[in-house]
């Protein structure tokens, strides 16, 4: 991350980072974010997966049948030097 601007504020610099998450951890939904697919290079794209408030079992179950159909543990992009 580039050092801060002049008057730049942690969450200027944070916010496109939190723009997807913000909504779940404002209302309390359980939600996660689980590789799906993979660029021609090699690095993971992930989908965000969110499920009823207070319903966590639901979410795990269903991101650990993804992970068996698309296995992803395995996986590293290469090293750029």
């Amino acid at each position: 991350m580039p050092p801060p601007r002049h008057g730049e504020t942690t969450v200027d610099r944070l916010g496109h980072l939190i723009a997807f998450t913000f909504p779940w951890n404002a209302t309390g939904q359980p939600a996660c974010s689980v590789p799906f697919g993979w660029t021609r290079d090699g690095l993971p794209i992930g989908i965000q997966l969110v499920g009823r408030f207070g319903d966590e079992t639901t979410l795990f179950k269903l991101a650990a049948q993804i992970e068996a159909a698309r296995p992803w543990a395995d996986r590293k992009p290469g090293i750029s030097l």
